[in-house]
């Protein structure tokens, strides 16, 4: 899939991504970088101010997924996720949130990919880190994205 067909995918054609906002901010050949911007009703500690760990989890399995997809040639090829961990390493503030995803490897039916998210204003400081394992399958006579 071309990585302008992906970023519409990621933006326009996933509700739950529209809901929330989400920007695909590059698509590369196995590095993605996504972004959630920030309103009120992702905070998950009302009293800390900090953002909800699903909110977190959802863009590290988002930008992991759409990683290892961007490096599959077959237009038919689709994933989902077999397994994901997030180690929350600080809570995550009022600010848009960023995830930078790699392609560690793909195989015939498994990819993996790393992510480190953050917010903008301060890149050297990781809000969340995560490894995602995806399945890859092929649809039959399926042809388009």
């Amino acid at each position: 899939m071309t990585p302008e067909v992906l970023r519409q995918l990621a933006e326009e054609w996933i509700p739950f991504n529209k809901l929330l906002g989400l920007k695909a901010l590059s698509v590369e050949d196995g590095k993605i970088v996504f972004e959630i911007p920030y309103r009120e009703e992702l905070i998950g500690d009302p009293v800390k101010k900090a953002l909800h760990g699903g909110v977190i989890s959802m863009l590290a399995d988002t930008a992991g997924g759409f990683c290892v997809w961007s490096s599959l040639s077959d237009p038919r090829a689709r994933v989902s996720t077999i397994d994901l961990r997030v180690d929350y390493l600080t809570p995550g503030k009022m600010e848009d949130l960023r995830a930078h995803a790699t392609l560690v490897r793909t195989g015939k039916t498994v990819g993996v990919a790393d992510v480190r998210l953050y917010h903008p204003s301060d890149e050297a400081v990781s809000v969340a880190t995560g490894k995602g394992v995806y399945a890859i399958r092929v649809m039959k006579g399926h042809a388009g994205g």
